[in-house]
């Protein structure tokens, strides 16, 4: 059963499943064979569904609004997206005491991480349905829509290798922190490539 758990030490919160994931009979870095293969099949796939399905730009909508009208409503939704996104990080780094100063967090920081985790992911779904649906995959209109269409692809297949890494036993240690480190960039850099563009009157620094 899917669900936002902690680690088999009781320590991490975040996405993860029911059962242990056990990988006994294989080394610690054979053992990142499963969560890098599954992001790099999840991503595949919606890079192929991403460039061979036809947009519907003007038909899609989204809570009722199509083409230019939905981007301010996608561009505040992934800033909520990054903000939660900042949170779980700063959580993250206080239940590992990682924060100078601050002990580590208690099991009701872990919850809250948990349940910022679960809100971040049904943020991300209003978004990813219409840029899919609306824009797909373009690679070849200029480098701000390149680097969004491939991060968005890349995200889900991120959740997903979290999800298995997050309950998966005998991992390296920095695998678990790699995972949710990915997760943060990629939310990072799908605000930068939209949000802020959008904001910016339609201008980005570097892109």
């Amino acid at each position: 059963m899917l669900r936002f758990g902690t680690k088999s030490d009781g320590s991490a919160a975040g996405f993860g499943y029911g059962g242990q994931v056990s990988a006994t009979r294989f080394g610690p870095l054979a053992r990142l064979l499963l969560p890098a293969g599954l992001a790099l099949a999840i991503a595949a796939g919606l890079y192929a569904f991403g460039t061979q399905h036809v947009p519907d730009y003007s038909g899609t909508a989204l809570f009722g609004r199509t083409a230019a009208d939905t981007l301010s409503l996608k561009s505040w939704l992934a800033t909520g997206l990054l903000a939660l996104a900042s949170l779980q990080l700063g959580l993250a780094l206080w239940i590992y005491g990682k924060l100078p100063g601050i002990d580590a967090a208690g099991p009701r920081t872990a919850n809250l991480h948990r349940a910022l985790g679960i809100m971040a992911l049904l943020v991300t779904l209003p978004i990813a349905y219409h840029c899919a649906f609306a824009y797909g995959v373009q690679t070849n209109i200029d480098a701000r829509v390149a680097v969004h269409s491939l991060a968005g692809c890349f995200f889900y297949g991120a959740v997903a290798a979290k999800l298995v890494t997050v309950r998966a036993r005998g991992l390296p240690g920095w695998a678990l922190p790699l995972a949710g480190g990915t997760l943060v960039v990629l939310v990072a850099v799908l605000w930068y490539s939209s949000a802020l563009w959008y904001f910016n009157d339609y201008s980005l620094p570097l892109l």
